[in-house]
C-alpha cells in the first residue's frame, strides 16, 4: 500500500519538549515532543483544528517536527531517546505511514533506534488488533512504543492482554497523592509487578512533589516525568536535576 503524499495542512504548529528522566543515573532517558502553537501557544489550540479529514497529514507532520525541532535543540549532543506522539487511528498501513518518519531521521542524522512511539489510552481503539500490527511492526523495526495515560481512558489492563508495549506510562491523575494514599499504592505496586513479569518497562508521569517522586522511587519506577523535575521548553531540551531521597522515602 502506498503512502499518501497530496495531502495538505492549512494551519502550522511546532513543538515543545520535557524530559523523562533516569532518577537513578540522573540522565535524561528520553525527551518527549508536545504540539504547540508556533507562538507556542498550549496544545489546545493546535488539537482542537484536527479533524478526521486533516487527522493522517497532521499526525505526519507532528513526526516530522518532533525530529526536527528536536535535532535543532541539540538531541543529537546527548544519548537521549527521542519519544513522539502518534495517532493510531491515522495509521493506515505502518510500513508505509512510516516512510516518511525514516526518511526526516536519515535526513536529520538520527538513529532510527533512538525513536520511542507513544499512543494514548485515551483515544477510543477502534480496532485494536490493528494497533497491535502498528505496535509489532514498530518493535520489529526498532522503534520503541509506549502506552501513555496508562490508568486513565479506554480499557488499560484489557490493552495489555491483547498487546505488550516496550513502556507504560502512568497516568498522573493515579500517582497524584500516592505518597499519602494506601489504595493508589496498593495499585501502581501491582501494576509495576505486573509489568515486569511481562517485561514492560514503567514510567510515572505528572510527578510534581518531593513525596510523589520519593513514593514512586520507593517502589521501584526508575524513569520520572512532571513539572518537579523540569517543565516543557519550548523548542528547546530544558535542564532538570534529581531531587535527593527524603527522610521519608515515600512510605506512607
Amino acid at each position: 500500500m502506498a503512502c499518501k503524499s497530496d495531502e495538505t495542512l492549512d494551519f502550522a504548529f511546532s513543538m515543545a519538549f520535557q524530559p523523562i528522566v533516569d532518577i537513578h543515573s540522573g540522565r535524561a532517558w528520553a525527551y518527549e515532543a508536545l504540539v504547540r502553537g508556533t507562538d507556542g501557544a498550549p496544545a489546545k489550540s493546535v488539537l482542537d483544528r484536527v479533524t478526521p479529514e486533516n487527522r493522517y497529514i497532521f499526525d505526519q507532520r507532528c513526526r516530522v517536527a518532533a525530529i526536527e525541532r528536536a535535532v535543532a535543540a541539540g538531541i543529537l549532543d546527548g544519548d537521549a531517546l527521542l519519544s513522539i506522539n502518534f495517532l493510531p487511528n491515522a495509521v493506515y498501513s505502518p510500513k508505509a505511514c512510516i516512510q516518511l518518519t525514516l526518511q526526516t531521521a536519515s535526513a536529520q542524522r538520527l538513529p532510527t533506534n533512538r525513536l520511542v512511539f507513544e499512543f494514548t489510552e485515551n483515544e477510543r481503539m477502534t480496532d485494536p488488533t490493528h494497533v497491535k500490527r502498528i505496535i509489532e511492526c514498530y518493535q520489529a523495526m526498532g522503534f520503541g512504543t509506549a502506552l501513555d495515560d496508562f490508568g486513565a481512558g479506554h480499557a488499560g489492563l484489557n490493552l495489555l492482554a491483547q498487546f505488550q508495549p516496550n513502556m507504560i506510562k502512568l497516568d498522573m491523575e493515579l500517582l497524584r497523592g500516592l505518597d499519602a494514599s494506601g489504595p493508589r499504592r496498593a495499585i501502581v505496586e501491582a501494576v509495576v509487578g505486573l509489568c515486569s513479569r511481562l517485561g514492560i518497562g514503567v514510567i510515572a508521569e505528572g510527578i510534581e512533589t518531593r513525596s510523589e517522586l520519593d513514593a514512586v522511587r520507593s517502589l521501584g519506577i526508575d524513569l520520572v516525568q512532571g513539572y518537579l523535575l523540569a517543565r516543557p521548553a519550548f523548542e528547546a531540551l530544558p535542564s532538570f536535576a534529581v531531587p535527593e531521597i527524603s527522610s521519608s522515602n515515600g512510605m506512607a
